[in-house]
């Protein structure tokens, strides 16, 4: 379904000097590699075409952004990545990119399984991030009232109607575009499997997408998953009335994870200044906009429900941060209780939030990720609830 647009290495947020030689059959050699706390990890662009399923863009060309992150030295071989290659799947706000790959210490998800030998990618759905964006989203009369009352009279003069009336992207384009970079992904390096990590929204974008492809993922695991037993089995009217999408300001992003914070010292604000950077980055429309946002589609969603998740085979790791305050911790652990798969962990992880990747205790979180993707256990346990970081 996909096939690669171009390859570019990024360079100059993370000081590096990578680079890339294109062969004719698209296949990315690494030539030279910089440092990342102390680990030598390639950063590497890819761009894959895909006909697009979003309502307001049918059928047109769109292409999804893929990072990979991976260790200069590696083998890119099927025969030592059979079950180390991972893709990560983002939530209802923040790019991939940016959740999973903060160049702040090492607080990068994406560097510490790289670090450890995993071929790690990301993507970024239509409307996120570094992937095409529909033109409706470059009209602010797309915001709420509320919203656009933040940006009169900057960027409006008034208060006015969205030319686009309906909900923008869906969970069935959602996995349409998880397929293209699945299938770029495994043609890629040549294994029939893949594992996926989401967060938040993740949740029902991959492991619904899991439910429905099993034959290609490996393992699942999942943040702070956006489950709902009684979701929907089938989607409504396409498209949707409502927004069509949303902004947040930086005010709102530290108001929202503040909100969430539980114990002293759970957060560091450079971690936050930090992620709002490559946040402002990955978006250089919204970053116009007042004194700079982030834009994200508003997604009609169904059909990752108790009935698809009691039939799930795929071993999930499910991590619920107890302050949680967006995606509540029981949530969490009813999807652990409806998984069919007799291969479940729930971690309960201490001291954190909805965004635990950024926290103190990101450490815990991405040793428990990494033990499960390798090892397909947690503390040495391949079924049961834990409670780290207390």
């Amino acid at each position: 379904m996909g096939t690669t647009v171009s390859h570019i290495t990024r360079r100059a947020r993370y000081g590096s000097t990578a680079a890339v030689l294109i062969a004719a059959t698209g296949v990315v050699f690494p030539l030279a590699a910089s440092g990342d706390n102390g680990e030598q990890l390639l950063r590497i662009d890819h761009f894959v075409r895909v006909t697009s399923a979003v309502p307001s863009m049918t059928g047109q060309p769109a292409q999804i952004y893929v990072r990979e992150v991976v260790k200069a030295g590696t083998a890119l071989r099927a025969s030592s990545l059979a079950d180390r290659v991972v893709l990560f799947i983002h939530g209802a706000g923040t790019p991939a990119e940016v959740a999973f790959d903060v160049p702040h210490q090492d607080y990068s998800w994406m560097g510490y399984l790289a670090g450890a030998g995993f071929d790690v990618f990301s993507m970024d759905t239509t409307g996120y991030g570094r992937s095409t964006r529909p033109l409706v989203m470059n009209d602010p009369c797309n915001l709420s009232a509320a919203q656009q009352a933040t940006f009169i009279p900057r960027l409006l003069a008034a208060p006015c109607a969205p030319s686009y009336p309906h909900q923008l992207t869906t969970i069935a384009s959602d996995w349409h575009d998880i397929n293209a970079a699945v299938d770029y992904v495994r043609a890629l390096r040549h294994v029939d499997r893949v594992s996926l990590g989401a967060w938040s929204l993740g949740g029902p974008r991959s492991a619904g997408y899991a439910a429905q492809h099993p034959e290609k993922i490996q393992k699942l695991v999942l943040l702070a998953p956006a489950y709902n037993r009684n979701a929907a089995a089938a989607p409504p009217v396409l498209p949707a009335n409502g927004l069509p999408m949303n902004t947040q300001s930086r005010t709102e992003f530290n108001a929202n994870w503040d909100r969430q914070v539980g114990c002293p010292g759970q957060y560091d604000r450079a971690v936050s200044d930090a992620v709002w950077s490559e946040m402002l980055a990955s978006d250089p429309v919204g970053a116009t906009w007042g004194t700079g946002v982030r834009r994200a589609p508003q997604t009609t969603t169904w059909g990752w429900n108790q009935a698809v998740v009691a039939r799930t085979q795929t071993p999930t790791l499910v991590v619920a941060g107890v302050h949680d305050k967006q995606v509540s911790p029981d949530r969490v652990r009813e999807l652990y209780e409806d998984l069919g798969s007799s291969q479940k962990v729930f971690v309960d992880l201490g001291c954190s939030s909805h965004n635990a990747m950024w926290e103190t205790n990101h450490t815990l979180l991405f040793q428990a990720s990494l033990e499960w993707l390798a090892q397909g256990t947690v503390n040495g346990s391949k079924e049961g609830i834990l409670h780290v970081g207390y």
